[in-house]
């Protein structure tokens, strides 16, 4: 499940930073904020547009405002350039305080989409937090009104970006833009001086690692792997670099010359042992933390007895760092999210203005990576293969992969390795990811019996103009079969199963340049050849191919005797209004072929419960115990709730069902009677938890593990069905739903009628 949880009163006890200097003044910005500019002229000065390509879209306004003379009006058109506007202006965190707050006045006319304002903030790892106003729906038209957006603070942002944004066509203006701090003006919050910590003094490296290793030898690579593993529990282990007192990336680059050098395997462990005496001693511990025993998933650490691996100066230095290890609740590297406890990686930089990272970054993101794999993924123990083997094979990928597309496709590899649907490249992927590409097909297609089917359009006129129509199999694209293309791309593909890895397949498929393309299709037993053309990707909407529910109303009565409910567009504030429509139904079927818009496990679901009921239990990190996952807690429980809705009860999953819809799938199934239909979900639940790569890179990964009360897995297994079903091509091109008419038969023991057809959409052939 991903869900945002609340940063407030994180208690960092290792960041120095949290003894400030004496406060200082601060500078006004109002007249900035309200585009009056700091003199008598009206300016749009700091304030920047963004992306770049939206710049035309913004202009300062001295026709219409809602206070003064000037206010900033964005203005698109459906041939603007970019899918969104948005004007922002950005400052330093440099006060204290538990809530952050930007409010301003908005007027918009012809909005397609969505405008609102937008507020974010930002540490040394990238985004921590955002709202932008999206669910919030502002669409249409309408005057000139106040609007809000509050935050918590995060305890590592270090700059806010706020503003407002146009996503679509249509006008909005915005003005009188000011902010907050715990509900006082920002102009009269004392300006917060942070005393810096080692990675604001250490700028030995800023500029590059000064490291070459593009050709490596085999006994190179093998030390470097041994680096790679002393770096990595020192991280984690050694008292200096928990408490944040060294900037350990910069700590790696010393040492790694003389790792290079080694001419042996003895040099490069006398190297290592010299480097660690050179980090002191661990002091001798008052209660030294116990070995973990008996826990899910134990640190792998018989390494450090290993003499022959290490020599015996370097494993004893090791074995004492071991015993010695502080009993802390967070380290500075990594801390846990309040009351959930999946890591959180805020203070490890992403050098974002290294566009081309050298030998020593590029091994640092393997290193790092790896490390974090090692010591803080709760799934480690079903990762397939050795994971010291794919150390050893990516040292050599990683160093030379010279330019940085390079370096993102080995990187994306090496993710790939862990099998998370979670983990993958955060960004655009059309340069780095096969097929290679800004354009594609304008069509929708999904794998349905095990082959690429036509599901629909994803351009009303250019989709239907291409030829292919909704149950067309693609067979082969410019002469090459499909199935030796997905051999080829397989490998960059992060998946936790099959069923995940050839939906995101599907997806990409006919990605490419833009223009002409050969397209080999099967259509109803006849083998056929067309010239289709790929079209800008901006200009097509896929958004019919991220869910298989049912297009139209989030909740209605198919009949007297079948309420449905789909998660994708659900509100918290309606759950109620969702089961007061269901009572009196002999069947509710909760469509989850998607992702849930909101949360509902305790709005919702408790409805269906006459008692309260186990549905899930989960393993995190111990950051005493790096590597060490235990249960937190015992199972979490659905309580009961009135109303209790009696009939039956069938949730739909497939492919789509990824996260926190697979969470509230279980919560759904802990239902006594409850029947789950479809087929297996994408294998990720669990809140994730972001890694930042140098050169600005980002992933992320499954950061708890996620079991049913028995102990059952989740993670890759995904929610397996009890009743099995999947979308045939006959289905398809017949514009039927097979899962959702198998799981009102289930319930109810007969056929779908047909005024229930006619109430999913069934009559309109490709409709989704």
């Amino acid at each position: 499940m991903i869900r945002n949880a609340a940063f407030l009163s994180l208690a960092l006890c290792v960041l120095s930073a949290a003894h400030p200097l004496p406060p200082q003044a601060r500078e006004d910005m109002s007249r900035v904020l309200k585009f009056e500019g700091p003199g008598a002229a009206g300016s749009l000065d700091p304030w920047k547009v963004r992306p770049s390509e939206a710049a035309g879209t913004v202009v300062l306004d001295s026709t219409v405002a809602h206070e003064g003379e000037y206010s900033a009006r964005l203005e698109r058109t459906a041939a603007s350039r970019s899918k969104f506007s948005a004007l922002g202006i950005e400052l330093p965190i440099d006060f204290s305080g538990d809530s952050l707050e930007v409010r301003g006045w908005l007027k918009y006319d012809g909005v397609t989409d969505f405008a609102g304002l937008w507020l974010r903030e930002d540490g040394e790892s990238g985004t921590l937090v955002l709202d932008n106003m999206q669910r919030r729906g502002l669409a249409g038209s309408a005057d000139w009104a106040e609007y809000r957006i509050a935050l918590p603070i995060h305890p590592r942002a270090t700059k806010l970006l706020a503003g407002a944004l146009l996503s679509g066509s249509g006008k909005v203006w915005v003005d009188d833009v000011r902010l907050y701090v715990d509900g006082s003006p920002l102009k009269d919050v004392s300006v917060f001086v942070r005393r810096p910590t080692a990675q604001d003094t250490d700028r030995e490296f800023d500029a590059g690692s000064r490291i070459h290793a593009d050709a490596l030898t085999p006994a190179q690579v093998e030390n470097l792997v041994l680096l790679g593993k002393v770096w990595g529990f020192l991280k984690y282990h050694h008292p200096e670099i928990i408490a944040g007192k060294r900037q350990w990336d910069y700590d790696l680059f010393r040492v790694m010359p003389s790792v290079l050098t080694a001419r042996d395997r003895a040099a490069a462990q006398k190297a290592l042992a010299s480097w660690v005496a050179s980090l002191g001693d661990a002091p001798p511990c008052r209660s030294c933390v116990p070995a973990p025993q008996g826990l899910p998933v134990l640190p792998r650490l018989a390494w450090l007895e290993d003499r022959t691996l290490l020599g015996a100066d370097l494993s004893a230095r090791l074995l004492t760092i071991y015993a010695r290890r502080p009993k802390v609740d967070e380290q500075f590297y990594v801390s846990s999210v309040p009351r959930i406890g999946n890591p959180i990686f805020d203070n490890e930089m992403s050098y974002a203005d290294l566009k081309e990272p050298d030998a020593g970054y590029r091994l640092l993101a393997l290193y790092r990576f790896w490390n974090i794999i090692e010591y803080w993924y709760p799934n480690r123990d079903i990762i397939d293969g050795n994971w010291d083997r794919v150390l050893r094979e990516f040292i050599p990928r990683v160093a030379a992969a010279r330019t940085h597309d390079g370096y993102a496709r080995a990187m994306i590899a090496l993710i790939a390795r862990i099998s998370d649907t979670h983990a993958n490249l955060v960004g655009p992927l059309d340069t780095i990811r096969p097929p290679l590409g800004k354009a594609q097909v304008p069509v929708i297609v999904r794998f349905i019996q095990d082959r690429f089917v036509i599901t629909g359009y994803a351009h009303p006129t250019l989709g239907h103009a291409s030829g292919l129509r909704v149950g067309d199999a693609i067979r082969a694209i410019d002469g090459v079969a499909v199935k030796d293309l997905v051999r080829q791309w397989r490998p960059m593909f992060a998946a936790s199963n099959e069923a995940s890895r050839m939906r995101d397949m599907a997806r990409w498929l006919t990605n490419g340049n833009p223009g002409p393309v050969r397209l080999r299709v099967e259509r109803e037993g006849a083998t056929l050849d067309l010239n289709a053309a790929r079209v800008s990707a901006d200009s097509l909407d896929f958004t019919a191919g991220r869910t298989h529910d049912l297009p139209g109303p989030t909740f209605r009565r198919l009949s007297p005797e079948v309420a449905y409910l789909k998660l994708s567009s659900v509100k918290n504030e309606e759950a109620d209004e969702y089961v007061r429509g269901a009572l009196g139904a002999k069947c509710l079927i909760v469509d989850i072929r998607n992702y849930p818009s909101a949360f509902l496990v305790f709005d919702f679901v408790p409805h269906l419960m006459r008692d309260s009921t186990a549905f899930v239990r989960i393993t995190t990190g111990d950051p005493r115990n790096p590597g060490a996952f235990n249960w937190r807690g015992p199972p979490l429980r659905v309580p009961p709730a009135k109303p209790y809705f009696e009939g039956g009860v069938a949730i739909l999953v497939d492919e789509m069902t990824q996260s926190s819809a697979e969470y509230h799938a279980m919560a759904l199934r802990a239902r006594p009677g409850a029947v789950v239909v479809g087929s297996t979900t994408a294998g990720a639940d669990g809140n994730v938890s972001a890694i930042p790569l140098p050169g600005g890179l980002r992933t992320m990964i499954s950061g708890i593990g996620v079991f049913y009360p028995d102990k059952r897995p989740t993670q890759r297994v995904g929610i397996v069905p009890d009743v099995v079903v999947r979308p045939t091509i006959a289905g398809v091109r017949a514009g039927r739903d097979e899962v959702l008419e198998a799981a009102i038969q289930r319930v109810l023991g007969r056929p779908v009628t047909n005024a229930e057809r006619s109430a999913m959409g069934m009559d309109r052939v490709g409709a989704r």
